[in-house]
């Protein structure tokens, strides 16, 4: 006979089916709305108590009522007070980077569930803060209230912004909002990593304004690069600054005028000079792998080809087509720096691509370091979800 429901602090239960209740077991923090038994009158965003099949508990989580990920788990207990929880997160979430980051004034303070936080990314670039909304429950006027709340008092930014993603808020069936400051008055500042510096506007780029998550490895590919070096896809040109440092010549190339309009900003911030080349990166690396030009560096550092498993093979395609390229202009002893962040283009695929390029235009290469996304973002064992950046260094011949 099925068990009692257990009050958990008078919460609303949401049954799951036995296959959500054993990813919960294995430590998982997602439920898909197709293993939700039972959800009936719960409101947008509320927090709720998990029951298996049998009615067995098995902890707290928020409930979205649009998302296919139905529940996030935030807790394996009872949950009685969710504005106390989040503030207690977050002060904990500082603390983690106040042992972690190195070497700069801009780093990522709360990472979504790797935080415990569901729904919540939270940067940092120097004096100004920078977070981003993605789910119900972070959204109700209480939460949003506390995380704002305790960043002012935690951190004294001069001002925190809040950058919209029309297109989440939509899927997430939440009111249309604008991106806008919630606390203080200041838009833009000058923030350093590995000592180079880099404007930021708090409305303007992507994500949040920059890649975060690449801080470490910029500095791993700096310790290597030398001679002439070219950095694909380079954005605000986070690559090429640090190769700069020790490079005789880098290009960067994007196929953003605005982006390349910041990284010159950025160059001359630095003191540096660097060639900027507003292009396609498979057809600038098609043509100048046919005209035999030669570098002695390469990074490659493309956005996510592969958004859900369906663009799986596509994705692979496109990664072994730009590694090819750049391979054939390796010069003998030269360095390859290639990336992913796709999440569903595993470690194992990506290397595997890569072997395979290099045994197309007979090249050997040698692991220099196998490497992942910065230590601010980290990354939680039980949800493989949170680990999506590879970044591979490697030594050609």
């Amino acid at each position: 006979m099925p068990r009692k429901s257990v009050d958990f602090h008078g919460l609303p239960v949401v049954k799951v089916s036995r296959r959500g209740a054993n990813r919960v077991k294995q430590g998982h923090v997602w439920v898909y709305r197709s293993d939700i038994v039972g959800a009936d009158g719960i409101a947008p965003g509320a927090l709720v108590a998990v029951a298996d099949d049998r009615e067995k508990l098995l902890g707290s989580a928020l409930y979205s009522s649009a998302s296919q990920i139905a529940i996030r788990m935030i807790s394996r207990e009872g949950v009685k007070d969710l504005d106390g929880l989040a503030r207690k997160r977050i002060q904990e979430a500082i603390a983690y980077r106040e042992r972690v980051v190195r070497d700069t004034d801009a780093y990522r303070i709360v990472f979504s569930e790797a935080d415990f936080l569901p729904g919540l990314i939270v940067d940092r670039y120097n004096d100004l803060l920078s977070l981003q909304v993605l789910t119900q429950a972070m959204d109700t006027e209480a939460v949003r209230q506390v995380i704002v709340s305790e960043l002012a008092e935690r951190l004294a930014p001069a001002a925190i912004a809040e950058r919209v993603d029309p297109r989440v808020r939509e899927l997430e069936q939440l009111p249309a909002r604008s991106s806008s400051l919630l606390h203080g008055e200041k838009k833009s500042t000058v923030f350093s990593m590995n000592g180079v510096r880099f404007h930021h506007e708090a409305f303007e780029g992507q994500k949040t304004g920059a890649f975060l998550d690449q801080r470490e490895n910029y500095a791993a590919a700096a310790q290597y690069a030398r001679g002439e070096a070219l950095d694909v896809f380079c954005y605000h040109g986070g690559f090429a600054l640090h190769l700069a440092q020790h490079c005789s010549k880098v290009t960067g190339v994007d196929s953003s005028r605005p982006a390349l309009e910041v990284a010159d900003r950025n160059a001359a911030l630095n003191g540096r000079e660097i060639e900027w080349i507003e292009a396609n990166a498979f057809d600038l690396l098609r043509d100048y792998a046919s005209a035999g030009q030669q570098y002695d560096a390469i990074m490659l550092d493309p956005p996510a080809f592969a958004k859900s498993k369906s663009n799986l093979e596509t994705a692979l395609r496109g990664y072994k087509e730009l590694n090819l390229r750049a391979l054939k202009m390796l010069r003998p002893g030269g360095i390859l720096v290639t990336c992913s962040c796709s999440y569903h283009v595993s470690p194992s695929d990506f290397l595997e691509v890569v072997t395979q390029a290099a045994l197309d235009v007979h090249r050997n290469l040698r692991m220099v370091e196998n490497r992942t996304q910065a230590k601010d973002h980290p990354i939680l064992l039980a949800v493989p979800e949170t680990a999506y950046l590879k970044c591979i260094i490697l030594a050609v011949s």
